[in-house]
């Protein structure tokens, strides 16, 4: 598509898409196996998609980390 514009909805699904990446790779998983697990916290909604504003501005790194993080604390919660 010549002369495609960026979209914030386009800028959001690329930055959770680069964060899953990378969390999957640290975690040593699929990405599809991770996008099953934060799915099922709901963490895409209400942590990537919800605080995108402000972890946007962070490393790949930094955000996978706090992605991992998250999902591991959440997952603690429910056993």
């Amino acid at each position: 598509m010549e002369g495609s514009l960026r979209t914030r909805e386009s800028e959001v699904i690329q930055f959770s898409v680069i964060a899953i990446e990378t969390a999957a790779r640290k975690m040593g998983i699929s990405p599809f196996q991770l996008v099953q697990r934060l799915d099922k916290q709901g963490l895409i909604e209400n942590r990537l998609l919800k605080f995108y504003d402000t972890l946007h501005t962070q490393s790949a790194d930094y955000v996978a980390d706090d992605v991992i993080e998250t999902l591991l604390n959440y997952e603690n919660d429910e056993e």
